[in-house]
């Protein structure tokens, strides 16, 4: 009698340390090899993290990005508009838009004597949806190259002057102008009409009153309205990279040309686009390329520092 009861307390003691170890045994198969965690087997190594998301979540109001200074040189407004009148023409009038923190866009129109003064300025938030391979600055990215390409524009690449045109061959050991070349032979003189020991004409004395000679007329300065044309090009220190696109409509017998020029730069993940487009009354006026696209820049460097804030 008294060994079965031994046995009945025994028995209980040893089911309950064995329980124990298989316990202790089945965590240590859980953990790492440092023990600080758990390790899945199935992946076979750590998966790559996810491309960071875009610095901005969302976009500013574009009626009210634009700075009053610049919008103001590029709207002048007519004498005779009430103040009431010109504070609604700054405030723009807003693009319809679905989604506000995707695409979202401004628009101005001035009326004045000289012509029609037109203003856009639209922003655009570009998302990536496979964050795996491709991050939201990677894909604006991608939309800028997109838009560049389609303005026909080369890559960044070595500058250039404008107006710069290749120069003229000349005689051989010559500079384009006709001068000698440094280290070329001397260039030939014209034989002297004069026979050897003959004396020397003396000046005229006598001022002409003859038509002014060629070199003369071209030595003057160039008209407003032969302003030279800075063309399109890529921008630099504007946002991560930019290009401007200049147009300039077809001079007709009665029409008048109109420029339009167009900045689109990236920040981060947001692509920023400003178009000013000038449409002069008169017919032969055309629009100067300088003024135009610094009045442009110039917003966009506004635009710049609103989105630096």
């Amino acid at each position: 009698m008294e060994r079965k009861t031994v046995r009945r307390r025994v028995l209980p003691g040893i089911a309950m340390l064995t329980t124990l170890v298989a316990a202790v045994t089945g965590l240590s198969g859980c953990t790492d090899g440092n023990g600080s965690g758990t390790s899945d087997q199935k992946n076979g190594g750590n998966t790559a993290a996810p491309a960071q998301p875009g610095k901005y979540r969302s976009l500013p109001q574009p009626c009210k990005a634009a700075d009053g200074k610049p919008l103001k040189a590029m709207l002048p407004t007519s004498d005779s508009l009430t103040l009431e009148a010109r504070e609604r023409l700054y405030e723009g009038i807003a693009d319809a838009s679905y989604d506000g923190d995707r695409h979202v866009g401004c628009r101005w129109n001035s009326q004045v004597p000289e012509g029609t003064l037109l203003l856009s300025v639209n922003f655009e938030r570009v998302v990536s949806y496979d964050r795996v391979t491709t991050s939201d600055d990677d894909k604006a990215h991608e939309v800028y190259v997109n838009r560049l390409t389609a303005a026909q524009l080369p890559f960044p690449g070595p500058a250039t002057t404008p107006g710069a045109s290749p120069g003229t061959p000349g005689t051989p050991g010559t500079n384009p102008s006709g001068s000698p070349a440094p280290g070329g032979p001397p260039a030939p003189s014209a034989p002297s009409a004069t026979p050897p020991g003959a004396p020397a004409a003396a000046p005229s004395t006598t001022p002409s009153t003859g038509p002014a000679s060629p070199s003369a007329s071209s030595s003057a300065s160039p008209s407003p309205s032969n302003s030279p044309e800075l063309g399109s090009r890529v921008l630099e220190g504007l946002g991560n990279e930019a290009f401007l696109d200049d147009k300039l409509s077809a001079a007709g017998a009665t029409a008048a040309q109109a420029r339009t020029v167009r900045i689109v730069f990236r920040t981060s993940n947001v692509i920023v686009t400003v178009e000013y487009s000038v449409q002069p009354t008169g017919p032969g006026t055309v629009p100067p390329s300088t003024e135009t696209q610094d009045k442009a820049r110039l917003l966009a460097e506004a635009l710049v520092e609103r989105f630096n804030e």
